[in-house]
């Protein structure tokens, strides 16, 4: 096992824990003690605060997990309830998290006119920066630093959730679409991915989870091999080689036609759908062309498709298309049977497009 110097306790499985704990010469159950004080809604932050646990076990435990916590350095709230986390890593390094509430009205009727279902969706960076320098993407702006631990990334969930840091409400469903690649810090992603699906841990179910990735080609086919029912997602962003080599460098070691070819053999394996993620650029990837070419590529593919309005980033004059547009587009890949959804902006009030508040705060610092 790694040295327990080197984690916190919110990197360890159930398993690992359990493995510690009877090393001590402790019961076992005192593994499953710990997991419930660390992913309860009102949990204790540090081993101390674990007062279900005997007072000298929990001095063995603080002295063998060091409090390795993520510090929130700010926080911005938008009018449409999005909610953006910027937290200081223990290195000095940031991150952010984003919580998107959103309340969908169940069929209303006279009888019940208010009835709906709240979801909270809690969006993970998984890395520090990002080195894939997408070209509508501030994430990598400032450059890749590292990878996050399975715990920094279980932390985020916790600090959009806990009443003391975020809103105080269950977290619904988890997005890997913050900073940097999920399928690039592959082992850490799954590790939190199992940690936050475990029953005696924060419990979301694996069909709440989406990860989304750029498209490394080999990850998505070992993904498939998983037996996971995580949720996959795309970024796709153009319908064509030439299009997307100049969005996203990428698609130069894994051009369309390989990276269609391995979704196919995904939704084949795991006979889940996938989704596919396209950024809405004006006059870029927006025309009549594209949306016919996209629903050419896609066809016969157990998948849909989210249609995203372009995100303002400072210093890029890439701007959203008009919605008659937009939504000319959404029509052509509804008529040519491919499902589809044009999605709402969020945040578009404060620095929401994905990277960007750690540019700002970093170039503050800098100044």
């Amino acid at each position: 096992m790694m040295s327990s110097t080197e984690r916190s306790l919110y990197d360890l499985t159930l398993a690992e824990l359990a493995e510690w704990v009877t090393e001590q010469g402790e019961p076992a159950y005192r593994a499953r003690q710990i997991f419930h004080e660390l992913y309860k809604p009102n949990a204790a932050a540090t081993p101390e605060g674990m007062t279900a646990l005997p007072k000298s076990f929990r001095e063995k435990l603080a002295t063998a997990f060091p409090v390795r916590g993520l510090e929130l350095a700010q926080k911005q709230e938008s009018s449409d309830g999005t909610v953006k986390y910027l937290s200081k890593l223990p290195d000095e390094q940031f991150v952010e998290t984003v919580m998107i509430p959103v309340e969908k009205p169940l069929g209303l009727t006279e009888a019940a006119p208010s009835v709906s279902a709240h979801r909270r969706t809690v969006c993970v960076s998984t890395q520090v920066g990002c080195a894939y320098g997408c070209a509508f993407c501030a994430s990598g702006l400032a450059g890749f630093k590292r990878n996050l631990s399975a715990g920094e990334i279980v932390q985020q969930v916790l600090l959009a959730s806990r009443p003391s840091t975020g809103s105080g409400r269950a977290v619904t469903n988890i997005v890997f679409m913050g900073m940097g690649e999920p399928l690039s810090n592959y082992e850490n992603v799954l590790k939190a991915i199992r940690i936050l699906n475990a029953p005696e841990g924060f419990q979301i179910g694996a069909r709440k989870i989406t990860i989304s990735t750029v498209g490394l080609v080999p990850m998505i086919e070992r993904l498939g091999k998983e037996g996971l029912q995580v949720e996959l997602s795309i970024s796709l962003h153009a319908p064509n080689d030439e299009l997307r080599g100049k969005l996203m460098p990428v698609n130069k070691k894994y051009p369309v036609a390989e990276l269609i070819q391995a979704c196919r053999a995904y939704v084949q394996a795991t006979k889940r759908l996938i989704t596919f993620e396209y950024i809405l650029i004006d006059q870029v990837n927006d025309n009549v062309k594209e949306a016919q070419e996209l629903a050419k590529l896609l066809e016969g593919l157990l998948c849909k498709v989210n249609l995203i309005p372009c995100h303002p980033i400072p210093g890029q004059s890439w701007g959203r298309p008009a919605l008659p547009r937009m939504l000319a587009f959404e029509k052509i890949l509804r008529i040519k049977g491919i499902p589809c959804t044009l999605r709402r902006s969020r945040g578009l009030d404060i620095d929401g497009a994905c990277g960007q508040l750690r540019l700002r705060h970093l170039e503050k610092v800098a100044k």
